[in-house]
């Protein structure tokens, strides 16, 4: 059996993302494959002589301190000429410490290893040294696999990096990135990574354009779609009562958004294009506010939202928009499956896997005409110029007006979502890894 080393750098405990999806879809996948699934954490705490005490501040969310030793090694790295890399521990996962409350958001995994503060430490050795901090591992792995354009690799073993978009490139002014820094990693991974994984042909494009990365050298797996069935198949009536519970909105009688409130997630545009369609229809949002999001949200004043804690039960007094700021993914999957459509007009998107999830669950999509959403969605969704509010708005109007369109694009779309099933997934992994072990 060989090992493949995944690092945990999105798989954080406190919550989740779309790389953190695909980071914990690829190692239930690598595992489906017959391979070992080392993952590597960088969290701060881990690292006793005691295993007990290494895998209770594993998963002690509030574990702040900082060992003296540490402390002086990031003192000396600034005065030494090249990065000094790290040593990962392993932390052993028995069962002793009570952990099914991170049942749903820990990977799959054989070997986990914590080489504390790696992630942030590669990064400011990269802005000071321009290179690639090496980790050691008890356990060297047969290959790692970086789900994320991390400046970290494994010595005398191939590399490989997913690169999911190039967003801060394409869209600069919807990320706080340091624009010169990340090109500068990309051509450093270039230079020195065995090969690169990508999420759709659009993005493939982007690499080769813009950062100048051979196309031979990048392969596209696309991404899956798998729901488990427990959440999938659960009664209707069960949804709209958890619907109600959450949101105090009825099955199939409201619009949904849900994603990290931040620019390319356009919803700007698109509440402006909601509330001037003047629908009855309320449209929920499910998401955290990210940065510049007071801006995305300027439109939501307290004459047209209303919030999770704060349900007015009159219909008259009604508002337009509710937002929570976090559903568990049983809960969202039950939003995504009663709602009437799902909003997604995102400027960018390296895949788009919540349209696809929508489109899985039979729910209809309108989404963006633009970036990787074309591809994955096919003809299964109602297309828009993201950048026209009109657009958005007609669309709205016309899915909302349409029950027969609506019943059509359900249809579509779980055909549409059967091409990206985690057994055509699971192929193009094992083609690509078969290369390298």
């Amino acid at each position: 059996m060989k090992t493949v080393l995944i690092d945990g750098y999105n798989l954080g405990l406190e919550k989740g993302t779309g790389v953190a999806t695909y980071a914990r879809n690829l190692s239930y996948e690598l595992d489906r494959l017959g391979h070992g699934v080392a993952v590597l954490y960088g969290n701060r705490g881990g690292t006793s002589r005691n295993p007990l005490l290494r895998e209770v501040s594993f998963f002690d969310s509030s574990y702040t301190e900082r060992i003296k030793l540490l402390e002086m090694l990031d003192k000396v790295q600034r005065y030494v000429p090249k990065p000094l890399g790290q040593s990962a521990v392993e932390v052993p996962v028995t069962g002793k410490v009570v952990s099914r409350t991170f049942d749903a958001r820990l990977p799959k995994f054989n070997r986990m290893y914590n080489a504390p503060d790696a992630f942030s430490r590669s990064q400011a050795a990269f802005q000071l040294w321009g290179g690639l901090s090496p980790i050691k591992l008890p356990e060297k792995p047969d290959l790692a696999h970086w789900t994320y354009p991390l400046p970290m690799r494994i010595k005398r073993v191939p590399n490989i990096y997913t690169l999911h978009d190039v967003v801060p490139l394409r869209l600069p002014y919807t990320t706080l990135d340091n624009k010169k820094r990340y090109l500068s990693l990309l051509k450093t991974l270039d230079r020195k990574a065995d090969h690169f994984v990508t999420v759709s042909e659009c993005s493939k494009r982007d690499l080769v354009e813009i950062v100048g990365i051979a196309p031979e050298r990048i392969t596209n797996t696309y991404q899956s779609v798998d729901i488990p069935a427990k959440y999938r198949d659960k009664p209707e009536e069960q949804v709209a009562r958890e619907v109600e519970g959450a949101a105090g909105v009825g099955f199939k009688e409201y619009f949904l958004f849900w994603g990290s409130v931040e620019p390319k997630k356009n919803i700007g545009r698109m509440i402006e294009a909601y509330l001037a369609s003047k629908v009855d229809t309320p449209l929920v949002m499910v998401g955290a506010q990210a940065w510049k999001s007071d801006e995305e949200l300027r439109l939501l004043t307290s004459a047209n939202i209303r919030f999770q804690r704060l349900v007015d039960r009159d219909i008259h007094t009604l508002k337009r928009v509710i937002q929570l700021s976090y559903a568990p993914f049983s809960l969202l999957v039950s939003l995504i499956r009663g709602a009437r459509a799902a909003l997604f007009p995102s400027l960018y998107e390296g895949f788009g896997l919540p349209a696809l999830e929508a489109m899985s669950l039979g729910t209809p999509v309108i989404c963006s005409n633009t970036s990787s959403l074309p591809e994955v969605a096919g003809d299964a969704a109602l297309m828009v110029d993201p950048y026209d509010t009109a657009a958005i708005s007609e669309a709205i109007r016309r899915i909302d007006a349409d029950a027969d369109l609506r019943a059509d694009l359900s249809r579509r779309g779980v055909v549409q979502s059967a091409r990206y099933t985690p057994e055509i997934y699971r192929e193009k992994l094992k083609a690509l890894y078969d290369r390298f072990l």
